[in-house]
């Protein structure tokens, strides 16, 4: 019997890129991987365009491609880790459906899975995309190294295989806030990195804006690091003790030039804005882990399904009992 590779592809609003994708992959797997058996896995976010239609016509023509539409948008970290999860090939590989994670890269992930590799990823040597959004990318990745506890993967976003061993360990994690840099990095076996240059998105606009970014930033610093909160205790200890010496210093100087000396209201305004602001900015932080706590205790499903298209009932006897 033939393994199978599942290709796990999340969708939002991408019509002029379905079809063409579809046949990329198909192309590739038909003439580089002929030895493998396949399926391709569209899972929908709530697309407001004619990308569900389109989704609908290729399940209609071939088999081999599934698709599940979700009732609503649940965001771009949980639909694609529950797209992994629906896929049990033998491995899964995860595109983009923008073009951006090239398709010719499958092949070179078999090939290093085939010599035992269970994780075989794509890292970005370099983008095409906006030389601003990649700088901002690369000073997120170098931060959040340096304030987390695991190692994360800088210039990756996810494209790449994994083995089924891994994607069942992701298929038993009951988290509702995923981020898979960190499962990986956290949980996964060992990883080979190929690099590769990200091109432009072929058709369409990004639908990642500042905020989209912002609370997948967010995912993952509240869910792998103590430091921010701690970086509160240690400021509130250095502040105090600044504030100490520059009280003890002020008395010691209207002691000795009682006449002369006069403070006045400026340091006392400047001193209250920066402790406000100060203080602000770690409530805020204190509020995201609190978000980030209050998600996970709900335990709430990582996204409700509206419809799935040509999955058939063993697969989905399984994907029932995985949830």
């Amino acid at each position: 019997m033939r393994k199978k590779i599942s290709i796990v592809i999340p969708t939002y609003n991408e019509e002029a890129n379905v079809v063409p994708l579809s046949k990329a992959v198909i192309e590739v797997m038909e003439r580089d991987l002929s030895e493998y058996d396949y399926e391709i896995l569209f899972i929908d976010n709530h697309s407001k365009d004619n990308t569900q239609a389109l989704l609908r016509g290729l399940c209609a023509n071939n088999k081999k491609i599934k698709a599940i539409f979700n009732a609503k948008n649940f965001g771009q970290a949980r639909s694609p880790v529950y797209g992994m999860k629906q896929a049990y090939g033998d491995c899964v590989v995860r595109l983009t459906a923008d073009f951006q994670d090239p398709v010719d890269m499958i092949p070179k992930f078999v090939r290093e899975w085939e010599k035992g590799r269970k994780i075989v990823i794509g890292v970005k040597s370099a983008s095409q995309e906006r030389k601003t959004m990649y700088w901002i990318r690369s000073c997120y990745y170098r931060m959040i190294n340096k304030i987390t506890d695991i190692d994360h993967i800088n210039q990756f976003t996810g494209f790449g295989l994994y083995d089924k061993k891994f994607v069942d360990v992701v298929r038993d994690l009951h988290d509702p806030l995923p981020y898979l840099r960190g499962i990986i990095a956290e949980l996964g076996f060992d990883y080979t990195a190929i690099e590769y240059t990200q091109p432009k998105r072929r058709a369409g606009k990004s639908k990642n804006n500042f905020y989209s970014l912002y609370d997948y930033a967010m995912i993952g610093i509240t869910s792998y690091s103590k430091v921010v909160m701690r970086l509160a205790t240690f400021a509130g200890f250095i502040i105090g003790g600044l504030s100490m010496l520059a009280a003890i210093v002020y008395l010691i100087m209207k002691l000795m030039f009682w006449h002369r000396f006069s403070a006045g209201i400026a340091p006392l305004l400047i001193g209250v804005f920066f402790l406000g602001a100060l203080q602000l900015f770690f409530i805020g932080f204190l509020g995201e882990y609190v978000l980030s706590i209050n998600t996970r205790v709900l335990d709430r499903p990582l996204v409700v399904e509206e419809e799935r298209l040509n999955f058939d009932e063993e697969e989905t006897e399984k994907e029932e009992d995985a949830q």
